[in-house]
């Protein structure tokens, strides 16, 4: 039984406006904007720059093992799982934490990171390293869904016919999950960027998008954030937006 056509009208009206209600705080009035053009565009350089880099090591890494695991027994999905949800479920607080200390110059790995030359806290590396700990498992899980999408029909088929698994996997399993693939690539990629807590333990230094904002809001408040926050928002939503609207587009079709 379904509810009636009015009554789900209501109701999606009322969540979309309770969803959207948050963005009318961009013309709350708190005063003349302050804009810092000089932070605000280099925090926006080392979010972007860095992300990229960490989202390039996570897609290399991720998508090899989401296929494995779309292969693998049933022991060894759930143990994986466990594992990955984990990461997933981390309090980003706790996750800062936690890497702060396991690779700290008090742990083997830190010692010898920083023996050559690699520093592990506020430093690109550790930037970069936090955010692909933030941002992994969100890959991994949605990237094991579109390849569990695609037919194992096909995969068997081209398999009787001859096709290496690498060749299966390059022109059939590939091409069919690529939507899937950049659904959990933007879903990644939201979570790299925002990545708040963990990066204020690990990497306060240098400032991202979101620890600028949290500066700006300190020092001067939020007419001083406000600007921040639109730059913010106008680059880091639309790209994974579009790519999820065209992703269950898609799938609705």
């Amino acid at each position: 039984m379904q509810p009636p056509a009015a009554v789900r009208r209501v109701l999606f009206t009322a969540v979309a406006l309770a969803l959207l209600y948050p963005l009318y705080g961009l013309f709350a009035p708190v005063g003349s904007w302050q804009w810092h053009g000089h932070h605000a565009f280099a925090s926006l350089r080392v979010s972007f720059a860095l992300t990229l880099v960490a989202l390039a090591i996570v897609v290399l890494i991720g998508t090899p093992l989401a296929w494995s695991l779309k292969h693998a027994s049933r022991k060894e999905r759930t143990a994986f799982d466990a594992i990955i949800l984990l990461s997933v479920l981390m309090p980003p607080l706790a996750l800062g934490l936690l890497l702060a200390l396991a690779f700290g110059p008090s742990t083997a790995i830190g010692r010898l990171l920083l023996s050559m030359n690699i520093p592990t806290s506020n430093s690109d590396a550790s930037f970069i390293v936090t955010q692909m700990y933030a941002s992994l498992g969100y890959y991994v899980i949605g990237a094991t869904a579109a390849f569990e999408a695609v037919p194992a029909d096909l995969e068997q088929s081209a398999a009787l016919l001859g096709l290496k698994p690498w060749r299966i996997f390059r022109r059939i399993t590939l091409p069919l999950a690529r939507l899937g693939l950049a659904g959990a690539l933007s879903l990644a990629w939201v979570r790299a960027l925002g990545e708040f807590g963990a990066i204020m333990v690990t990497s306060y230094y240098p400032h991202g998008m979101p620890v600028q904002l949290w500066v700006n809001l300190q020092d001067s408040g939020l007419p001083a954030v406000l600007p921040l926050l639109v730059l913010f928002l106008a680059t880091a939503l639309p790209l994974p937006w579009i790519l999820h609207l065209r992703m269950r587009r898609h799938r609705y079709a």
